[in-house]
């Protein structure tokens, strides 16, 4: 149930503490909704508000988010929302954010939970800074699918990435669901476009590119395995050809949003030469995908000089024969299960 810990919490605060938002996003995710709104509402740190919001879920995820608020009588301000149709992760943590009026914001999934003190750690650590940061991430608690906690997931350390030289030459490994980011970044940059299911690293990297990012190895998340960012297995080719498309549309608006916030920081020209790369295989990814003719793709194969031949081959037989795989995934399905 919802209630079950509540009252364990005991907010902290003082006359001038800042306000801090924890947005919680959710879809479908109605196995997991109730213990992820424990985690927010048990936390520490007032004041504090909390935002819900379903990206207009099939399920039953809202309902049981509803029951939750109602039931809540404790000090936290909390909001829920839903949106009328589903509006994909990037968009959807673009518009919550967009409602909050915190000066940090937490960002908190439907699947995982935040530990009671993580807002209070976080706020703490970024305040003695003298608001320094624009981004303070934080290690994770490992999650398995039946709620059980194993190891630390430790993230990069974000201190040492002051420069655009820092960020390309070594990407940071990061978890945006143990992130949170001042207000004042989210509205000097704005939203991030729509159908990207990853911003972990567009906010790292417009934090580095203004007053900074931290690392609080501390792991205030309970993260559940099994997210987007798991590993998959796929039982036929055309199941893996589905996430070929979706992971090239995340791709693709990832790399327009880096290019877009590179630009807006001076940094332009340096980053569309850091993704050429990537940005000449999501093109011709895209390209190749969206052509029903054979040999138009066969053409487009041909072309695509910029796309390292080995991969041009391998998404030209994924859109045109999938079906040759086909054995190749079915002994691979019964091997690993």
């Amino acid at each position: 149930m919802c209630l079950d810990r509540y009252m364990s919490a005991t907010p902290q605060s003082t006359r001038t503490a800042p306000l801090a938002s924890l947005l919680l996003i959710t879809f479908r995710q109605e196995d997991t909704i109730a213990d992820a709104i424990r985690g927010a509402l048990e936390q520490t740190w007032s004041p504090l508000e909390i935002l819900i919001s379903d990206d207009a879920s099939p399920d039953a995820t809202f309902a049981i988010a509803q029951r939750c608020v109602n039931a809540y009588r404790g000090p936290h301000t909390v909001r829920l929302f839903r949106n009328e149709v589903n509006l994909g992760i990037s968009a959807h943590l673009s518009a919550l954010a967009a409602r909050a009026s915190g000066e940090m914001l937490f960002i908190a999934a439907g699947d995982d939970i935040s530990k009671p003190e993580r807002v209070e750690r976080v706020m703490r650590v970024w305040l003695d800074s003298g608001k320094r940061w624009d981004l303070i991430a934080t290690d994770l608690q490992d999650l398995d699918a039946n709620g059980e906690a194993h190891g630390v997931l430790r993230v990069t350390d974000l201190d040492a990435y002051r420069s655009f030289e820092t960020w390309s030459t070594n990407r940071p490994h990061l978890v945006g669901a143990a992130h949170a980011w001042t207000r004042r970044l989210f509205e000097a940059f704005g939203p991030i476009a729509p159908g990207i299911y990853g911003e972990d690293q567009i906010m790292a990297f417009r934090a580095i590119m203004s007053r900074g990012a931290h690392t609080l190895h501390e792991p205030l998340v309970l993260y559940r395995r099994g997210g987007l960012s798991s590993k998959r297995k796929w039982r036929t080719p055309y199941d893996y050809v589905a996430r070929i498309k979706l992971a090239n549309l995340n791709g693709s608006g990832e790399t327009r949003q880096l290019q877009c916030d590179a630009d807006k920081v001076g940094v332009g020209e340096r980053m569309r030469a850091l993704l050429a790369g990537k940005s000449a295989r999501e093109r011709y990814v895209s390209a190749l995908f969206d052509e029903p003719s054979a040999m138009r793709r066969l053409s487009l194969m041909s072309r695509s000089k910029d796309v390292s031949l080995g991969f041009r081959i391998r998404m030209f037989v994924y859109a045109t024969w999938p079906w040759l795989l086909a054995p190749f995934f079915f002994v691979k399905w019964h091997l690993r299960r």
